[in-house]
Order: structure tokens, then sequence, then C-alpha cells
């Protein structure tokens, strides 16, 4: 039938050869436990065989600079449409893109004000900061002088000859060193400090400074440059994608970003900037929240205006309705969250023209307050309005039960999952005899202990970003949740004040783990190590022997476990190695054993077999924190590229878990996991907090907010206004609070 998506056979990753009927022009959500299969389905077989498919029609020429897609191994996909992936991966760190171009209304405001706004100065390029004729020349149209910090560039205790310059391209031996001692201008030996005014000047900032020196039978001759100068030269211009990755941690840690002294951070030139609508220039509009720029644009929907202004307000409008409202045109997409650009994302589709497309989303309600996620479910419709499918992977019980089908993956994750074990709507879901249908069922049914606090961590009259001269208390060794719409400044109060405050804080945020192929849950948790030295140990051979990344890996494949083949314009081909079939070691690694096991047969145990294998109290206690966050079931030499979204934050999560500290800050920890899976999380926290650590958790999730032991809800709103504590207590006074939205949500759960 038409109107059913059909894939017969699925066997990608986990998926246990699974045939599936799937209604299109509904919205469909995925569910199912961490590591279930849902991504394998959805993404790695449905949308890889649509974006294959749409590729195969291109010519051979442009088919060699596409993405290389292989065909999933699946039976047979049919009636699938063209695919749109609306998912949570950054926008691009370019420092010219902002949330004005990503979603061009900053290209129908520079339009709207080359043909509207008096007086008239030229066409919309004019008004454009990424081009010549629009940008300051001072910034050229980046809105920041970026200049070198010098106290953290020079350690003026030290001589040059002692590394006083501590960037790392003036390392100590290397090249650019080697050069500032032999140039002749500056005393090697001279410490820093006592460099007078001109040395000083000379060194840092000098343009082209000639160096002839006799060198063998000849001459050398060069222009010596100012460190900073040379600094600024090579990166002032270039985003952070555009640079060596040896070199971007660098790139950010030694440059300051200060406002343009010409522009004001505005980016345009002052003969743009002249041009204004009743006082305020395009810039002035460009830094208004959304919420204030719609409403002020829409007091010019003239006759001539109205086709512009509305297409502006109705841009504007789906980032307000989705929660975004709170940031302005000028906005970097450098500094949006994943969650945030995940909704600008979806909003620049609900203006979209095209139909019978097929939009997957991956956990759209990430980062979304209860609030929010009724406007998220208010898009998906309109999505599917306009004769879409929409395909879901989610966790959220208000997003599935908002949805029109519903299919459940399981029954449990990885080896133990890949199959359907529901499909249906949601009232058959809470009657089905599955995880997701149990918990939906039943999750209401608990009672809370709420532990007291006398002792607290006190943040003082804090005015950054968005906060309102903000003090608040923080209770010590029990649960606290910091509650808020998007936008309201909790990132701000914890991440940024509260860290910088007590910097002894071990945060765990959502930034991505390593995920190169050589990389393993063992070796992110830093275990390897005391495996390998177990093995040496055991069998007398040197602890290298037992790692793939270095002596002991098999020759013929790097310790890769496999060949690949390059074929031009079609994939690459990955093959087996025939020399250690696959195990990554030599076989005279192989022959070696510990308790009857090699090394390969040791990486290719469960979490929880190993955990029993040894009998290193530290090997178990590192290894038992991964089956406690839910990871039992992984190989614990699996590669980290291989696991899903919530299996890759468990593991983040269990490498920070092991180490010994006071004060942990987890920040939307509930990413990318089941509702079962969110019980664990909370079992590791209190476990954490009997033992008297202090638990600060940033978070929308309803499950874990109820079961705080202190709540700190911000707002009311987004950007402006918010920034301000609206209530402070447990979850009941929460539930009690008139003046709380989170509140308000909460009340309904736990009555």
């Amino acid at each position: 039938m038409r109107d059913e998506i059909i894939v017969r056979g699925a066997r990608t990753h986990n998926l246990k050869n699974i045939d599936i009927s799937i209604p299109k022009k509904k919205v469909v959500v995925f569910t199912g436990v961490s590591g279930s299969g849902k991504s394998s389905l959805v993404f790695d077989t449905i949308y890889t065989e649509a974006q294959r498919q749409l590729i195969e029609t291109f010519s051979s020429f442009a088919r060699r600079r596409l993405a290389k897609l292989s065909r999933p191994p699946v039976d047979e996909i049919k009636n699938i449409s063209t695919a749109i992936v609306i998912d949570q991966k950054r926008m691009g760190r370019n420092l010219r893109s902002t949330v004005g171009t990503a979603t061009e209304i900053s290209t129908y405001l520079r339009l709207f004000f080359s043909r509207f706004v008096t007086p008239f100065i030229g066409p919309s390029f004019y008004f454009s900061f990424n081009h010549p004729e629009g940008l300051c020349p001072d910034c050229k149209g980046l809105g920041k002088r970026i200049v070198v910090d010098i106290n953290l560039l020079l350690d003026k205790e030290k001589s040059l000859r002692d590394g006083a310059v501590t960037h790392p391209d003036f390392k100590i031996g290397g090249w650019s060193w080697r050069e500032i001692l032999v140039c002749g201008l500056f005393d090697p030996d001279k410490p820093i400090k006592e460099f007078d005014d001109k040395e000083l000047h000379n060194l840092l900032y000098a343009e082209a400074i000639p160096i002839v020196k006799p060198h063998g039978a000849g001459t050398y001759m060069k222009k010596y440059e100012g460190i900073a100068h040379r600094l600024e030269r090579l990166y002032v211009d270039k985003s952070e994608d555009e640079l060596p990755d040896k070199r971007k941690d660098a790139y950010q840690r030694y440059f300051l970003y200060l406002d343009c002294e010409t522009c004001h951070g505005m980016r345009l030139n002052q003969r743009a900037l002249s041009v204004r609508l009743e006082g305020k220039n395009i810039g002035d509009l460009s830094r208004l929240e959304l919420i204030d720029l719609s409403e002020f644009l829409a007091r010019f929907s003239t006759p001539e205006a109205a086709p512009l202004v509305n297409k502006m307000c109705s841009c504007l409008g789906h980032l307000i309705d989705i929660g975004v409202g709170y940031l302005s045109l000028e906005r970097p997409v450098s500094t949006l969250s994943g969650g945030e650009s995940q909704r600008v994302k979806m909003a620049r589709q609900l203006d979209c023209d095209l139909v019978d497309m097929m939009y997957i989303l991956d956990e759209p309600s990430i980062g979304l307050h209860p609030k929010d996620t009724e406007h998220l479910i208010k898009m998906l419709n309109e999505l599917r309005d306009k004769d879409n499918s929409v395909l879901v992977v989610e966790h959220d019980p208000d997003v599935i039960r908002n949805a029109d089908y519903i299919i459940d993956i399981g029954p449990h994750s990885g080896i133990h999952g890949g199959q359907i074990v529901f499909t249906g709507t949601y009232t058959e879901l809470c009657r089905a005899d599955t995880l997701t249908g149990r918990y939906l069922r039943n999750h209401r049914q608990q009672t809370f202990q709420r532990k007291p606090w006398t002792e607290f961590y006190e943040i003082r009259n804090a005015t950054l970003h968005n906060l309102k001269n903000l003090t608040v208390k923080i209770p010590k060794s029990i649960l606290t949740c910091i509650t808020g719409v998007a936008g309201s400044g909790k990132s701000s109060l914890i991440n940024d004040v509260f860290m910088h405050d007590y910097p002894d804080t071990i945060l765990i945020d959502q930034s991505p783990v390593g995920k190169s192929s050589r990389s393993t849950p063992v070796t992110y948790i830093g275990v390897f190590d005391l495996i390998r030295k177990e093995m040496a140990a055991a069998t007398g051979a040197s602890p290298a022997l037992f790692s793939f990344n270095s002596a002991g890996a098999c020759e013929k494949c790097n310790g890769m476990g496999f060949i690949s083949l390059e074929m031009n314009f079609l994939d690459d081909i990955k093959m087996t190695c025939d020399e250690c079939n696959g195990q990554r070691f030599k076989d005279e690694v192989l022959a070696l054993k510990y308790k009857d096991k090699n090394i390969s047969d040791i990486l290719n145990m469960k979490t929880g077999e190993a955990v029993d294998f040894f009998e290193n109290k530290e090997i178990r206690k590192r290894l038992n924190i991964l089956a406690e966050v839910g990871l039992d079931y992984l190989n614990i030499g699996q590669a980290l590229s291989t696991l899903s979204g919530g299996e890759a934050q468990r593991i983040k999560i269990a490498a920070e878990l092991h180490r010994h500290g006071n004060i942990y800050v987890l920040d939307e920890p509930t990413t990318g996991l089941h509702m079962a899976d969110i019980d664990k999380l909370i079992a590791i926290i209190d476990k954490l907090t009997k033992n008297h650590n202090s638990v600060i958790i940033i978070e929308h999730n309803l499950d874990v907010i109820r079961h705080a032991d202190w709540i700190i809800d911000m707002g009311p709103g987004g950007g402006k206004d918010g920034g301000e504590i609206v209530a402070e207590g447990t979850p009941e006074d929460l539930a009690n609070n008139s003046t709380s939205v989170t509140g308000r949500y909460l009340k309904s759960l736990l009555n």
C-alpha cells in the first residue's frame, strides 16, 4: 500500500531481521530503552536508504562530491519519500553565521531596509556584514575585536629561552622558539619583566623588522613579525572549524573577544547604521529579542511592505512558538545549544512549501520545558498537516501521548533488543506488556521522602547575562534541581556563576563523547590500563603488548580489526583483517591468557560478565559503575562510535562518577534516556547524596524534578523576562505555588 512505508528484513546493528509497516502522513513516535535499536531503524536504515536512493539519481560527477552512503542491511524498503533530518547537531561554528542568517530573517530585514526605510543608500547587500559594501572596515563584519590575551601569552618571570611565550606554536625546541632566540633582536636570557617598553612592543606588535644574518656561504634574510601581531593575523578572521585541530584549543584560550570600538559590535559600517526606522537602525533591531522584534515589525505592515513584513513575522512566530523567542538575530549559531539548534531548524521547516516529505526528528523535546513541549507537539502536527510523514525518536511521555501511531522497540538494549514489541495507539500502549507500557501505567504511583538541609553554598549578587542581581542558597548534601523555561538563566547561574565560585565542582554536561573507532568503554573510563597491567602481571609480558594502539597491535590492520579499501566515488569497503581475523592483536599476544581468556576474549565480554571475571577491586569498582548506569550489556571493547546517544551520555556519567568529589553538576542528564533508564539514573544520584555529596541538576524532566529534595525555579520567562528566582522549596511547595509554571506541571504529576 502506498500509504505505508514498508520495511522488510532490517538487520542494521542489533535489529533482528524485523518487518514493519509505518503509516505515512502521520506523526509516528519510535520509543524504547536506550540502545534498543530505534536509531538503527529510523536513521541508519530508513533515512540512510532514502538518502542513498536520492543521491543515486544524481550524476556520477555530483555523487563524487557528496557523502558516501552504503545500502543498509535490509531486504526491502518501499514507499519512502525524500527525507529531511532535524537533529541536535550544531548549525556550525562559523563566526559569521547567526540566527538571522540561518533562518534568512536577516535577508528579509536587509531587503526591507533597502526598499522602505529612508535615507535610501543602495541595494540590500549594503546592509550585509558579510559583504564588502556593508561590513565594518575595522572588524571585517565580525562585530568583535579579537586580540591576544598578553597576560596569558607571556610568563613575565621567565626568559625567552626558558619558555616565556606560552603559546603552543612557540614551545621550547620548536621552530618558532628557535627563530626568536637567534633573530638577534632580544636578549634570550633576559626575563620578560625586565624588557623596556620598546623591546616589549617589538616582541609583541612589530609588523616587519628586517633581519639580515650571515648563514654558511650566504646570507639569511627575513622580516620579524611580533608574536601577538602574527597570532592575530593568522587567527583573527577564522572560525573555530576552519582551524587545524591541534590549534583549536589555543585559538579559544589565548584570544579575548571585545566589542569592536567602531561599530560597537553591530558588524556594519556607518553608512548602513545611519539608516533608521523610528530611531532604530538594522543593528539595533538585530539585538532585540525575537518577541520584541516581531512586535516592532508588525507595526509597519503597509500594503507595499506587507509581503516582506508578513514573511518575517511568520518566521519569527514559529521561533517564538517553539520556545526560543528569547534569542536575537545577531546571536551566533555557534553559541546555541543542541536543543536550540534543533528548534531553529524545525521552525525554518514550517515555512517550507514542499509536501509529501519525510521529516525525521531525534528527541526534539530535549532541552524543552513542559510548557514548550506543548508548542513542539503543535509544530509536529503542523508538519503532518502539510501532507508530510513525521518520524520522531522520543522518550517524552507527552510527545508519545500525542502521537498518531507508536512503535515500541525492545524489549531491552543491545543484543537483547532490536525487536518490534508493540505497534499501535497510545491507549493500546498503556495496556501493553512492554517496558514502556508498564512505565506509562505505573510511574505516578510513588511516594517521596525529602532530605532536610541546614548547610548551603551561596551565590551573591549574580548579574551575568540575564541574571538580575541574584542571591541564592544551594543546599549541601542533597539533590537540588534547577528548573525553568528555556533561556530563564539556569545555565548562567550554575554553569557560569556557581562553577566559577566553586571551581572544584565536577561538571557532567552535554559535550559529545569522543567517537574515535579506537575509543572503547574501558579506555574512556580509564580502566583499560589496569586491565593491561593485570594481564601483564599474570603472563609476565609488557602491558604495552595488550594494547591495540601500541606494541601488541596487528601489523596488517594497525589494531583496527579491518582493512579499509577505497573505491573512488563508491563507498569504501571494510574487510575483516585476514591476519588477525578481526581480533586486532598479534598472534603472540593472543596466545597469552589470563584465566583461560586472551585480551581479545576479554574485550568481547559484556560489562556484567567482566565484573564477575576480574578479582582486582579497582577494576571491578570501575566496571561496576558502567553496570550501575545500565550499560551492563555493552561489550567493554566496543567502539564508542557504535553507541547510541543515550549510551554515550551514560558512559560519560559513569566516567565522571568514579571520581571522589563533593559537588556534582549534571546538565540535563536525562538526554537520550528512556523512562525506565531514568530510574537507574535517580538510583545513582541517591547513592551520591547518601555519601554526603551535593548534586545539582539542571533539568526539565518532571520525573527527576519530582524526585528532588529542593527545587530552584527560574523565570518567569526566557531572555530579558527571565533571570529571577520564581520559587524555591520542595516539589510539594512548588506544586502549590501559583506563580511557578514548573509547579503547575509538577502538580498534575504529584497528584
